[in-house]
């Protein structure tokens, strides 16, 4: 017993947070500092992806890009590398190398620490009592990266077991920018309809969004292995990252211009797209967010592995992935096929049991089925964020969770639509009358 305590201590104190000291901070040309912090928002095995994105991207900015570890926060649920799926254990691989990603990776905040109220303290500077309690430190003089990696919908960014709404964010931005958080700031943002959460952006806050899909649309999961079962990346994500490091160590020959229009035209079914300040950031190299890279040989993709190049749309991998595993089940065990058949069945029937239920609460708004159709049509810019997020804390509260049901996203725009029209406590009644038995 002695020996497992001992070993959880080693393991909380290997992956949570407690760097050692750096020899230098790197300095930006306006002597500040680069701070960075990365969140995979998502749990379970069929999310492998988006840890796997931001382990990635933890190597990127310390090992190669020079960015001290203390000055690099990250939030992660950590349950991929010993997922009882995971055939290889301590290991997550990334798309483009297919070599291990995890190992040395210093997990701030993981499990249930993950949550939009941390995100949001760290953003804000606030002292947190869990996790390893660092947070982000900048000031007038320093850059700052934020990359976020999950499911999303409109006005809403996932995590484990809640959601961020657009209006919190804008505070909580706001507030960074009026007291002076930050010289300039830049986000990579992985998510559907991650274009929503940004679309109205200042452009005179120092800051600038780049988002793997616009307001309307799903991202994209890509790189499909065969070994292991599940995506390793998302396409947006992994255009990105190879972009940049495509310009290894060079980080400064290339600006943020430059790569947006690279990666916009490399990411397919998904627009690409950037919101803020478009004027002077845009100009800046990328080096300025993302630290000037070690002088190193570039690592060579690893040919052994069995992936296959397909797209799927992020809220439909769920059920790829349980048909999937349902193939490979029916020749090793069939009683798990025949419970794999019955969970898909179940999430097949839901997907058709929300479209119903939301054009039941739209009728109820709007006393009309051609309003029901008007509004059903395609997402509209959220004018009203506080009548979003009221709205959907509501129906993920008494309906379903995207967390649970990610399918959901999709039609979720239905409901946000109405708050362009009608005030929040009516459309919040008609989820209530409409969700309350499930």
């Amino acid at each position: 017993m002695l020996k497992i305590v001992l070993f959880a201590a080693i393991f909380a104190i290997a992956v949570q947070g407690y760097h050692p000291v750096e020899d230098l901070l790197e300095k930006t040309e306006h002597g500040g500092q680069i701070w960075a912090v990365i969140v995979a928002g998502s749990k379970s095995w069929y999310n492998y992806r988006h840890q796997s994105d931001v382990c990635h991207l933890y190597h990127l900015l310390t090992k190669k890009h020079g960015i001290p570890r203390q000055n690099v926060i990250t939030l992660m649920y950590n349950d991929i590398a010993f997922n009882v799926e995971n055939p290889r254990q301590g290991i997550i691989i990334n798309a483009l190398h297919g070599k291990d990603v995890y190992e040395g990776v210093m997990i701030d905040y993981m499990g249930r620490d993950v949550t939009p109220q941390n995100f949001l303290d760290i953003l804000m500077g606030k002292h947190l009592s869990v996790g390893s309690g660092n947070t982000l430190k900048s000031g007038p003089k320093d850059t700052v990266l934020v990359n976020f990696v999950d499911h999303g919908a409109p006005g809403i960014l996932g995590f484990p077991y809640d959601e961020l709404h657009l209006a919190n964010l804008t505070s909580v931005l706001n507030h960074m920018f009026n007291h002076n958080r930050y010289h300039q700031m830049f986000w990579y943002v992985e998510a559907c309809y991650s274009g929503s959460m940004f679309k109205n952006l200042s452009p005179n806050m120092n800051m600038t969004v780049h988002t793997a899909a616009n307001e309307e649309e799903s991202s994209y999961a890509c790189f499909y292995d065969n070994e292991i079962g599940v995506y390793l990346s998302d396409c947006w994500s992994v255009n990105w990252m190879n972009n940049t490091e495509q310009f290894l160590p060079n980080l400064a020959q290339e600006t943020i211009e430059q790569q947006y229009k690279i990666v916009k035209e490399e990411t397919e079914l998904s627009h690409a797209s950037i919101y803020g300040d478009l004027e002077y950031i845009f100009k800046e190299p990328i080096s300025t967010f993302l630290g000037h890279a070690k002088a190193a040989a570039k690592p060579k993709p690893n040919s052994g592995r069995k992936i296959t190049y397909r797209k799927t749309a992020t809220p439909d991998v769920m059920l790829e992935y349980l048909k999937e595993k349902k193939g490979r089940m029916m020749a090793e065990n069939s009683e798990e096929a025949e419970r794999l058949d019955e969970e898909i069945n179940y999430h097949i029937q839901t997907e058709g049991k929300v479209q119903e239920i939301l054009k039941q609460i739209s009728r109820q708004v709007t006393g009309s089925w051609k309003m029901v159709a008007v509004f059903s049509k395609s997402p509209q810019s959220i004018e009203h964020p506080e009548c979003n997020r009221d709205v959907l804390s509501t129906f993920f509260r008494l309906c379903y969770k995207m967390q649970t049901h990610p399918y959901i996203t999709k039609y979720l725009y239905r409901l946000t639509n109405l708050c362009n029209m009608y005030s929040s406590d009516k459309i919040v009644y008609a989820v209530l009358e409409n969700c309350s038995h499930n």
